[in-house]
């Protein structure tokens, strides 16, 4: 059997090839509980969110629509994030003990 007059053209995007790497990257606990839930509800992978992320920041353009935003605004809620934007650049570690040395005692 024969199909006439039923081409369909397939527009899909073309994949881009990358070398990623396994990095060790300390970030907030609350902000990190946050963007996995986010990664969660997406289904995506907390490495593909961020580099979304990143490559939006990167083009001066937001990674987030109002309905995103919204939320994000649950999960901040859910997990007690109180900081936004102005924080930026002024966080410190807990002072104290250095994180290898609260790893070595658990």
């Amino acid at each position: 059997m024969r199909y006439r007059g039923t081409l369909v053209h397939m527009t899909e995007d073309p994949k881009l090839l990358v070398e990623r790497v396994q990095t060790g990257v300390r970030i907030e606990k609350r902000i990190l509980k946050v963007l996995k839930g986010f990664a969660e509800y997406h289904d995506l992978t907390l490495g593909d969110l961020l580099e979304g992320i990143v490559l939006h920041a990167f083009d001066g353009k937001t990674p987030f629509n109002p309905s995103s935003l919204d939320r994000i605004q649950d999960l901040k809620k859910f997990y007690h994030l109180d900081l936004d934007s102005s924080a930026s650049h002024r966080l410190r570690e807990i002072k104290g003990q250095s994180p290898r040395k609260r790893a070595a005692e658990k």
